[in-house]
């Protein structure tokens, strides 16, 4: 048994090879829906090895095999065993996997890849074109960005484990761009750098091109003082020390992480451009400290863009990870009547735009990383349940959410009403991968139509 699967993106044979010798690869790859985790990446494609976590503790070894090695037509990974966890799977499961790339013109490439196992080939389809749609919109933004003379460069990054910041990492480094991260604990190679919140080394950031700075600790939970505290304490004073030390380090852009909290709980039916006013609610004010706090970077010369995101979508993380279980039990419905407007990005548009404040020099200021078309509770509710072929008929009463959240909680995060609009990234032509909701929650949950 086995499977052969082919896909043609519109790149040269040697600039596709040279994405998939990249660290970065086997993670942007990765279907987000599996219950699978990135251990450890193969150091070569030639006789290096990846590790994937595997429920239950359980490990598979993918070994990639030297006598299929040749550049830039071929290589192959093969199941191994290395150490009792992966013992299950190495024994039991047969597995070899040829990566065939096949010239079609030149700047053409067809894509091919073969699998000999006893898998069946329904499981697997849904993953291999999963993994073409990544590689070819990947390919089409490093080429966006390398037209407007965006060369290779080194990018500092906090918070690079996270849902957003790994997802980034492995974006950047798959183009040719090195990544250091910006890390807490002693460093564990040569692209980690220890950071102090409290008193970043003057040294941090030598030879580095650009920050982007993810940090902060997660909003999402009961709205008590120690928890507010804990939020505010993670990004104002950080991000001052960081964007003033950005400033006398010369480096020249400095991207923050922001939120469309900046807006406000409830802007009713108003459309929110980045011009808009700040709204009320405790998130408001934490964010427009946040934005203020990359002052000191601003005032030095520094290009500063402040990301203010959406409802980020990912299987991985965030709201779409709480809600998936729920729906996919047929238990999920809207909250209160529905009608709150919910600002969404799918996590690979907001990749996008991180790069695009990378590399478009005259974009600064506030952005909103939002989809263009946002949608109301009842509709998200809707759709998600369409995808998972599951009825939503149990809605959640107002009061619910306050029983986890605090009636602040509540009000501030589940019942949250607004409608933004990605205004600059608009006029700017950028272009959205997935810019309505169904198509973006079919490709993270490998529900795309054949």
């Amino acid at each position: 048994m086995g499977i052969e699967c082919s896909s043609v993106v519109a790149v040269p044979r040697a600039e596709v090879f040279a994405w998939y010798a990249r660290p970065g690869a086997f993670a942007r790859l990765a279907p987000p829906w599996q219950p699978v985790s990135l251990l450890a990446e193969a150091g070569s494609m030639q006789d290096g090895q990846a590790v994937l976590g595997l429920p239950g503790g359980l490990r598979w070894v993918a070994r990639h095999d030297p006598r299929g090695y040749e550049p830039p037509h071929r290589f192959v990974d093969t199941i191994a065993v290395d150490g009792l966890a992966s013992l299950p799977a190495g024994l039991l499961l047969r597995w070899r996997h040829t990566h065939d790339f096949e010239v079609v013109d030149d700047d053409h490439t067809r894509i091919v890849d073969r699998v000999e196992s006893p898998v069946p080939a329904f499981a697997l389809r849904s993953m291999f074109d999963y993994r073409y749609r990544q590689v070819a919109d990947d390919l089409a933004a490093h080429r966006r960005a390398a037209r407007v003379g965006f060369a290779p460069s080194i990018i500092a990054i906090t918070g690079a484990s996270g849902l957003v910041g790994s997802a980034l990492a492995a974006f950047l480094t798959t183009g040719g761009h090195a990544v250091i991260s910006l890390v807490r604990h002693a460093p564990r190679s040569t692209s980690e750098r220890r950071w102090d919140p409290a008193d970043p080394a003057p040294d941090l950031l030598d030879g580095v091109d650009a920050v982007v700075h993810l940090a902060g600790a997660s909003i999402a939970g009961r709205f008590t003082e120690e928890h507010k505290r804990a939020i505010v304490e993670s990004r104002i004073e950080p991000t001052r020390k960081l964007a003033e030390l950005v400033g006398r380090a010369g480096v020249p852009t400095f991207i923050g992480a922001s939120a469309i909290g900046y807006y406000g709980y409830d802007s009713g039916e108003e459309v929110l451009r980045e011009n808009a006013s700040r709204g009320d609610g405790f998130l408001a004010d934490v964010v427009a400290d946040w934005e203020a706090a990359t002052a000191p970077a601003a005032a030095a010369g520094v290009r500063v863009v402040s990301v203010r995101t959406g409802i980020v979508q990912s299987p991985r993380g965030g709201t779409l990870r709480l809600l998936r279980p729920l729906f996919a039990a047929g238990l999920g419905g809207r909250i209160g009547d529905g009608h709150q407007w919910l600002s969404w990005i799918g996590i690979d548009d907001l990749v996008d735009v991180y790069h695009r404040a990378l590399w478009q020099d005259d974009l600064s200021g506030p952005v909103n990383a939002v989809a263009p078309q946002p949608v109301r509770n009842i509709d998200y509710t809707r759709i998600l349940a369409a995808v998972l072929r599951r009825p939503a008929l149990l809605p959640v009463p107002e009061f619910g959410p306050g029983l986890l959240l605090g009636a602040q909680g509540a009000r501030e995060l589940a019942t949250a009403s607004q409608r933004v609009e990605p205004a600059r990234l608009q006029a700017a032509g950028h272009v959205f991968r997935r810019p309505d909701l169904e198509s973006t929650l079919r490709h993270l949950l490998g529900r795309v139509p054949a």
